[in-house]
């Protein structure tokens, strides 16, 4: 099996904390006097914490001050990780565990390549931070996807040219980043959202080891 670099997203690929995200979102919305649905709440994934307040801001068309936008990123983060304290392996996707095993087994480099600065504590929640080589979450970055930034630091913490990596996402802006990152990109969900991706599956249940072995920039 050629050697390549394999980079994953966290929320939505590995597990799925945007559930989280979407209620202490909504909690911070609703407190300033602005809906929120679902709908924006997908406009939010990969995207930085700074950032997505700022779109709930211009969609409930709210000024705030910079003392206040502080308080509110913090009020956010702390509700979240009130639910991601309680994780555990049981909120791992189906499959990749087994997924990650096999590359893991065929020597293949593994990092993951997220916006979430918990990254490394919801790894260790779910029992999954031996698999990866590399970690590179948003602590470490400044560009938020669609910039590849995060990806491109992957790739040279693997020690892998970028054309040789592989990446899987479940945002529209992660795939993007992928691909200017010139990386296969592998869409984690809806395959009408994530179109730009090189591949898309529903979730990781329809990824064959084959397919691994096999996989190539379309």
């Amino acid at each position: 099996m050629k050697k390549r670099g394999y980079i994953f997203d966290l929320d939505g690929v590995i597990v799925d904390t945007a559930k989280y995200h979407f209620l202490a979102w909504k909690k911070l919305a609703n407190s300033i006097g602005i809906d929120f649905s679902q709908e924006q709440n997908e406009q939010l994934k990969g995207v930085s914490r700074v950032q997505s307040l700022e779109k709930i801001l211009a969609w409930g068309n709210k000024t705030i001050s910079a003392a206040h936008f502080t308080r509110l990123m913090t009020s956010k983060n702390d509700d979240y990780l009130l639910h991601v304290h309680e994780m555990s392996e049981s909120e791992i996707l189906p499959d990749v565990i087994k997924i990650l095993n096999f590359l893991v087994d065929e020597s293949q480099p593994v990092a993951l390549g997220s916006a979430s600065k918990n990254a490394r504590l919801i790894l260790n929640k779910v029992n999954l931070i031996d698999k990866f080589e590399a970690i590179v979450d948003g602590t470490n970055v400044s560009k938020a996807k669609p910039d590849p930034e995060v990806f491109l630091i992957a790739a040279k913490q693997l020690g892998m040219p970028t054309e040789d990596c592989i990446v899987f996402e479940d945002s529209v802006a992660g795939v993007q980043a992928a691909n200017s990152a010139y990386m296969i990109s592998v869409g984690i969900g809806d395959a009408k959202i994530l179109h730009e991706a090189d591949y898309i599956f529903r979730d990781f249940t329809e990824i064959s080891t084959d397919f691994l072995k096999e996989i190539k920039k379309k």
